[in-house]
């Protein structure tokens, strides 16, 4: 629909298109606040999948088989490519990508507080793919019915890597579980150093997140941040159990009369510290990814050259 009539029926068209449950497309009137919501909302997924390539390729030159540096390197890819699909959807809303990876390295946008935690031992690997995926999969599957078109089609294909990215992380952990003593320390303590992380990723309580009133209202997200993170908590138990590792949180216990597990208080001032850029990578990460925008400048200039030079002799 374009914008011929009047804002005020535009609006009403708007919220009458969201109450149907139905799909808003780059074609339709939107307003400046879904609009500004929805390229934070997906800048800030795309930043993630650009910035969690890094803690995971560190270990690619480490692997410790070629079939392990073959997995690791085919997921590495996949978050690329889901980098690219998102990129893409915040395009359809008018967003241009070389300003949103501006403004990632000057600070301007976030990406996921998660990734600013380092990956000391391969075990990491695996922990980022069962519980750090396993915690994107619960935030991400309900993203595939929100209320833009271009983002939840995209939320389709990303989920099932995910998914993908989950098991082979689960595997991965039941492998060195089945190993030496040395091994299964080594992965109790990477699930020691995750689970908070891992908690943190759906966002601050809900009387504390500022925007998950409005996209709720405009099923721009599903469930709120709490629903999120105590289905991540309920699915986790028992696959922890199957591993035969524990979660360093004393008060994590079944409550019959909720039907769901009672975790510990989640340090939110560690979250607020990361958030801010003091977490142990933040330096690391952004530096990193200003390098290799700067390092990347000649290519992207050739190949503007290249189009330009198909298009003059077209």
């Amino acid at each position: 629909m374009t914008a011929t009539l009047p804002e005020e029926d535009l609006e009403q068209h708007f919220e009458a298109t969201i109450e149907r449950d139905q799909r808003i497309e780059p074609r339709d009137w939107v307003p400046e606040g879904y609009r500004k919501t929805m390229i934070r909302q997906i800048a800030q997924h795309a930043h993630s999948e650009i910035i969690g390539m890094q803690p995971e390729g560190n270990w690619i030159t480490r692997a410790p088989s070629l079939r392990r540096k073959a997995i690791l390197l085919a997921k590495v890819q996949d978050e690329a490519g889901h980098g690219l699909y998102l990129y893409s959807a915040a395009a359809t809303l008018g967003a241009d990508r070389a300003d949103l990876t501006d403004k990632l390295i000057n600070g301007k946008q976030k990406y996921s507080s998660i990734f600013n935690y380092p990956t000391l031992t391969f075990a990491d690997v695996g922990v980022v793919g069962w519980l750090v995926d396993g915690a994107a999969i619960c935030n991400q599957v309900p993203l595939c019915r929100s209320s833009y078109g271009p983002y939840a089609r995209a939320m389709i294909r990303i989920c099932k890597e995910e998914s993908f990215h989950q098991r082979q992380g689960f595997e991965l952990l039941m492998t060195m579980m089945r190993g030496t003593e040395k091994q299964r320390e080594m992965v109790q303590e990477a699930v020691n150093r995750w689970w908070w992380p891992s908690l943190m990723m759906f966002g601050p309580p809900d009387a504390d997140s500022p925007n998950t009133a409005q996209s709720m209202a405009w099923k721009v997200k599903r469930h709120t941040n709490d629903e999120l993170r105590q289905r991540f908590v309920d699915m986790s138990i028992p696959q922890a159990e199957a591993l035969g590792v524990t979660f360093p949180d004393p008060d994590l216990k079944w409550n019959a009369e909720r039907g769901h597990y009672d975790f510990g208080a989640v340090d939110w001032d560690e979250f607020k510290n990361v958030l801010k850029g003091n977490g142990p990578c933040n330096a690391q990460r952004v530096a990193h990814r200003r390098r290799a925008q700067e390092d990347g400048a000649w290519v992207r200039e050739a190949a503007s050259a290249h189009a330009a030079k198909k298009g003059s002799s077209a």
